[in-house]
């Protein structure tokens, strides 16, 4: 899981999130191959709850038919969109 620091997942959702953080949904994913991502990093949750955090993912879009969806993200992941919004909270403050 190379230098960065690896993130307990919780939830599915959760998992989701660090999964486009890390940039695993640079490439369209099909379920299969996030299911075996996940089991890898020690998270294994059942098809219903993967296939509806994967349904409910604001930042994936869900490409393909019925039974072969694959997953690809909207928008990468930047860190400074959070230090950003930390920025304007703490200027609004004084």
């Amino acid at each position: 899981m190379g230098n960065k620091k690896s993130r307990i997942a919780k939830t599915a959702t959760e998992a989701l999130t660090i999964l486009w953080e890390e940039g695993f949904f640079k490439n369209s994913k099909m379920k299969d191959d996030i299911e075996k991502h996940l089991s890898k990093r020690g998270n294994n949750f059942s098809g219903p709850e993967l296939g509806m955090a994967l349904k409910r993912a604001r930042k994936l879009t869900r490409r393909g038919k019925r039974g072969a969806y694959g997953y690809i993200q909207k928008h990468p992941f930047v860190a400074e969109e959070i230090t950003s919004v930390a920025i304007k909270a703490k200027s609004h403050g004084k």
